[in-house]
Parts: structure tokens; sequence; C-alpha cells
């Protein structure tokens, strides 16, 4: 985004995306407004139609992440903090009226129309291209079908039956009259992902050097393995993810810990991230970034002096970290979690854990210390980046890092699954494959892996990312493992109920139970 952003910041498209948000979606968006004083007959300039489309994926709110990954056994919120509803959400309680269930909503739909209207862009420009310029346009388009996938991939499993627009006037959602089933949209997913795949280019997002980073053919067959595996298509997931392993062209980032700092942007394992940076300058712009402070610790002494802490809402559960102790994880736990000595007293409240490991601490191996605070006894450390890796005069909490989405470890263990649900594997067999996981976390191999052995191997590596845990216990209707420390799950609480200034513009909501 770097080459581009001077650029981007003039174009039509980011006047789209700074003032079409505050239109959200009651009322249709006036492309032409916008359409009609550009010129598309410079079809050069194609390229900032995508480059809108990615500006608006990755212009996620601080508090969509969080609610999105809040309800799973691996991660609690954050108590005594002053969002009692995000605290009331994990424990399954909802209220239809709190902020942050219409916030997700509403922007993601307008990101996802935002990417209606690149597309639509695109196209008023291969009208005046050439061979060429019509082929490009077909990546780009194939490339915005693949961010809106991930975009609605993701409020559908939150709330279940969703709207899926099919053009960027928001005006036709009005007249719906019966809302798609997740299934439905999981499998628009999928079909939309078959449509793309041939467009887009055969190379891992790192190579990219227009767009580096950018969406490729490995992203749309992972999100058709996603969408798939929701469907529990089984074969399908075990095709999808197959050709992605079989391409030759992944591999594991080797150090784990630095997987989720700086070492580790748009690395090897990288599939889909949400990219920021500061673009090595220590103030001033230009400056992509996203708000981690609220995974962050409330109180620390970091190893460089003046780097701000976090706000404490996102805490690894005690669960998660006795099952890793029990695992023998070292490296796995030790990036996933930043320890208080308030949190590494609790857990040896238990009679069990009384000794734990000597290198585990409250200061990082970077010199962070993470001292004691109010609102929770761990911090997520998949989310933390090091003071020190901080550009010099960047001060803010996880100023400069990437927020990953989507990594080759994953498609590992989704085709590990796939097989052990009766899908048909290709050069790799399920245990092959999760060896390879835990190789890379210093655990020694196993012969043979069952289904339970794939879905612990998946909560120790995807513990604390986009809620992936949680929707596996759904998945697999393992709803025990979600009442614990207290909680009760029930099917009946899987997704959230629709946020009711939605369903006060589109009454159709009203007759869903959510």
């Amino acid at each position: 985004m770097k080459l581009f952003k001077n650029i981007f910041l003039a174009s039509l498209a980011a006047i789209f995306i700074l003032t079409g948000c505050s239109d959200k979606l009651d009322e249709p968006q006036r492309n032409n407004n916008f359409a009609a004083g550009t010129d598309f007959t410079k079809t050069e300039d194609m390229i900032l139609s995508i480059i809108g489309v990615y500006e608006a994926y990755q212009s996620r709110g601080w508090e969509q992440p969080l609610l999105i990954s809040v309800r799973g056994d691996d991660v609690n919120s954050g108590g005594l903090g002053d969002q009692q509803d995000f605290t009331e959400t994990d424990l399954f309680n909802y209220n239809k009226d709190y902020w942050m269930y219409n916030s997700l909503w509403e922007n993601v739909y307008v990101d996802i129309i935002s990417a209606h209207t690149g597309m639509e862009q695109i196209a008023r420009y291969q009208e005046f291209a050439d061979t060429e310029g019509m082929a490009l346009g077909d990546q780009y388009i194939a490339e915005a079908k693949v961010l809106r996938a991930m975009m609605l991939f993701d409020i559908s499993r939150v709330w279940g039956n969703v709207f899926i627009p099919e053009s960027s006037d928001t005006g036709a959602l009005l007249d719906v009259t019966e809302v798609p089933t997740k299934a439905q949209v999981m499998q628009h997913i999928s079909d939309q992902m078959d449509e793309a795949i041939s467009f887009l280019p055969d190379m891992r997002p790192n190579e990219r050097t227009d767009l580096p980073g950018g969406v490729t053919r490995y992203t749309a067959l992972a999100i058709k393995a996603l969408a798939n595996q929701e469907l529990k298509n089984y074969s399908a997931v075990a095709d999808a993810t197959g050709q992605i392993i079989n391409s030759g062209k992944f591999s594991l980032f080797s150090n784990f810990y630095e997987l989720f700092k700086t070492p580790g942007k748009l690395s090897d394992e990288s599939i889909l991230d949400l990219q920021y940076s500061d673009f090595g300058q220590g103030a001033g712009e230009p400056r992509e970034g996203h708000l981690y402070a609220p995974y962050g610790p409330q109180n620390w002494t970091p190893a460089v002096d003046g780097s701000s802490s976090g706000w404490g809402f996102y805490e690894p559960s005690l669960k998660f970290i006795k099952f890793m102790l029990d695992r023998g994880e070292t490296v796995r736990l030790e990036t996933s979690v930043l320890f208080t000595d308030r949190g590494i007293a609790e857990i040896q409240l238990d009679p069990a854990y009384a000794t734990l490991p000597a290198w585990i601490s409250n200061t990082t191996r970077d010199g962070d210390r993470i001292n004691d605070y109010a609102r929770a006894l761990f911090a997520s450390g998949k989310h933390y980046l090091p003071s020190n890796q901080l550009i010099t005069g960047r001060t803010a909490y996880g100023s400069n890092k990437n927020y990953m989405v989507i990594r080759y470890a994953e498609i590992l263990l989704m085709y590990a699954e796939a097989l052990s649900q009766g899908g048909s594997g290709g050069s790799l067999t399920a245990t092959q494959a999760v060896n390879l996981v835990r190789d890379r976390a210093g655990l020694a191999p196993v012969a043979s892996v069952t289904l339970d052995d794939i879905v612990n191997e998946k909560f120790a590596e995807l513990g604390m990312e986009w809620g992936k845990r949680y929707y596996d216990m759904l998945r697999l209707e393992r709803y025990n493992e979600l009442s614990y420390d207290g909680r009760t799950f029930s099917p009946d609480k899987a997704y959230l109920p629709y946020p009711q200034s939605q369903v006060d513009q589109f009454p159709v909501l009203a007759d869903i139970n959510n």
C-alpha cells in the first residue's frame, strides 16, 4: 500500500470511503455523484479503484475483531472496564442495543458496498481498455470479490442469516423479503471464489510487486476452504487446502514468536493480512495503523521508555493457559500470553500447577515487564509488538504491526481435519500436516492423529486469533467446551442478535430468531 498511498488519497475511491460511511445503510449510495467526475478513458487509473477496496477492507475499527473473537474458551474480555456489554457478550448475555454490535454490522456492510463500488468502477474503465487492460480489470474485480467474501464470511459467522448485496445500490436491501441463510451465504462465498480464482495471480501474496501482500489465487482458495468448512463439506475443504499445499509456495515461518511481530510481516506463511505501517517514519503521515491498545496490558514497564500501554480488554483464559501447560507448550504459550505476577499466582492456586516452568515470567524476552493491573490477569501476546520493535518516535501500542487473518498453519490444520472428516487428500497425510505445525512449535512428532488431536492442535496454534476456536466449537457442536469458568453456553446463543437499529431499518430481520 505504501507505493500507492499518495495517489490513493487523491482518488475518487477514497472520497467514497471517507464520505460514504456517514450515510451508512439508510439510503442508496449515489454512485453517479462521485463517478461523474472520473475520466474512465484514463484506464491507467483503474488501479485506484482496487486500492480503494483494499483500503476499505483494512479499515477495521478496534472493536470489530474483538467482538468477532471474544466468545471462545481461549479468551476472556477484560473486566472492570467501561464496556460492560462487551464482558456480557463474552458471558453469552447479549444486548441488541450495544453499540459494538451495530458498529460491526454497519461498517462491514459499508465496506462490502465499497467493494461493489470498486468493481463497478473497474467495469467502466474496462469499456475503454485494451486487451491487457481488460485482463487487468478482470484481476482487480476478482481481488475485490475475495475481499468482499472475507467480510461477508465474518459477519455471517457472527449473525448467521445475513444480506448478500449484489451491487452498490443499498436501496435494494430494503426490498429483500427473505434473508439468506448462513448455508446460502457460505455457498455463495464458495461460488464467488470459484469465479475469481482463475483471474488471480498464481503466487504468494508477498511475491506481488504491484500490490505487495495483495490477494492471490491462494487467498481465494483459503476463503473457499473456510466457507466449505462451515458447510461441513470436507471434500471441498480438502481439495482447496490441498491445492495450496501442493503448490509448494508456502512454508511455516521458522520463528513462531517473531511471526506475530515485525520479522514475520508478509512472510511465506501469510495468505491474508491486514497491512499497517509507519513507513519507517517516527511521526506524521503517511501512516496506516490499527488501534491495538484494547489488547495490551494496562500497566507495563516497557524496555523503551515512553511506549504506551493498552486498555486490558482482551485476556487469554486460564483454561487455555492450563491446556498449553499440560501439553508442554513453550514457544506457543510464550507467544500467546503475556503474564503478570498476579496472573502467575492465580495459576499456582491450582495445586496441579503450583510449580511452573522457570521461563514463565512477567517480563518478555524483549525486556517489556507486564505489571499487575485491575482488568485482567494476562494479555494477548499475539497482539503484542515489543517496545524495541516500535519505530523510534512512535509510541502507540502495537504501532506498525500487521494483523494476520489467514496463515499457512491454519491451512495445514484445516486440511488435516478435512481428511479426518472423510475428505480425500493429496501429497500429505493428516498426520504429516499436523507434524509440520508441531515441529515448528518444538513438539515431538506423533505417529497418528485423531479428530480430537487435530482439534487440540488448532486450539494450541490458533488461540487468540479471530475467534477461530469459538467457531470450531460451534461447527463441531462441542458446546460443553464453551461452558467454562462460570459460563453456560447453549446452541441458542450461537449468534448475536441483530442490532436494534438495523432491525428498525430492515424489518425483515425481525422475523429471524437470532
